[in-house]
């Protein structure tokens, strides 16, 4: 299994003002998603790397990172429960993207798991 960081999530009281910050200090794009949630989709760059976003301030976290599955999203929260962590919240579809869920380890810290939509039925 090769499961990795696959985004990032940069958690901030006033998102505009972070994704200017963000602009001029790195030169990354940051654009308002279309979707229904306030979210701020960042393209870091080309190469090597992962993008993210920024998003009004949750789960008392500052940064959260995204591991992209190579199960179900039930499957990786059945073995961060047997390690000792928790799962956090629903399950959730992002349409064209897949099914996500937030996770905590058990130093307190706040993940997402994300099962890519081609490996299970998103509906």
């Amino acid at each position: 299994m090769s499961e990795r960081v696959a985004h990032f999530e940069i958690t901030a009281d006033e998102p505009d003002r972070a994704a200017s910050f963000y602009r001029a200090t790195f030169g990354w794009t940051v654009d308002k998603w279309e979707g229904p949630a306030d979210y701020w989709l960042i393209g870091s760059g080309e190469g090597k790397g992962i993008d993210g976003a920024i998003m009004p301030r949750a789960h008392g976290q500052a940064v959260i990172n995204t591991v992209q599955l190579e199960s179900t999203v039930e499957d990786a929260l059945a073995r961060i429960t047997k390690a000792g962590g928790a799962a956090m919240g629903d399950i959730v579809v992002i349409p064209g993207v897949g099914r996500f869920s937030y996770a905590i380890d058990t130093e307190g810290n706040v993940f997402g798991v994300m099962e890519p939509e081609a490996l299970g039925d998103s509906d």
